[in-house]
């Protein structure tokens, strides 16, 4: 036997190693590609039940931030009186300003835990992988926004106020 003939008859005993017995996939189309992409898809996540106890925490830790933010308002009143009356830079009286301006922003520190408390409930419930539905989610979202604001309006008060001591 030739070489050459040797060498086609070995290469076809490799290449017939390498055939597959199994049936190759199908070419047709399969069930999602005869779904029209232009179909809108139906939202149906707001029919999902909220979490009562979710609802109940965050409800909760927004009333405990609205009453320390309540709480720090005395504080802040009288923050606000001292700076209006405070005297000359180091005076007695700029100083007393100061001391309240300071206790006005300590006396703000519940709210600010709260605030965080309120945070920590939606973070874990991320990162636990707990999905937020859409009535739970508009419900952080609206505690938030108005927490948010009550934030920024007492924090812009005792920054306009420290800034008038300067």
């Amino acid at each position: 036997m030739s070489t050459r003939r040797a060498l086609a008859l070995s290469l076809a005993v490799l290449l017939a190693g390498c055939a597959s017995t199994a049936t190759p996939p199908s070419l047709a189309p399969r069930a999602a590609e005869k779904i029209d992409p232009r179909l809108p898809v139906v939202d149906t996540s707001a029919a999902l039940p909220a979490d009562p106890a979710l609802i109940a925490e965050l409800r909760a830790a927004e009333a405990r931030a609205r009453s320390a933010a309540a709480a720090a308002e005395p504080a802040i009143a009288a923050a606000r009186n001292a700076v209006g009356g405070a005297g000359a830079r180091e005076s007695e009286s700029w100083i007393a300003a100061q001391q309240l301006v300071s206790a006005a922003v300590a006396a703000r520190g519940p709210f600010t835990t709260a605030l965080g408390d309120f945070d920590r409930l939606i973070a874990a419930r991320i990162v636990s992988g707990a999905r937020l539905v859409p009535k739970e989610l508009a419900e952080a979202k609206a505690s938030s926004a108005e927490l948010a604001a009550l934030d920024s309006r007492q924090g812009e008060e005792l920054d306009a106020l420290q800034q008038r001591l300067r």
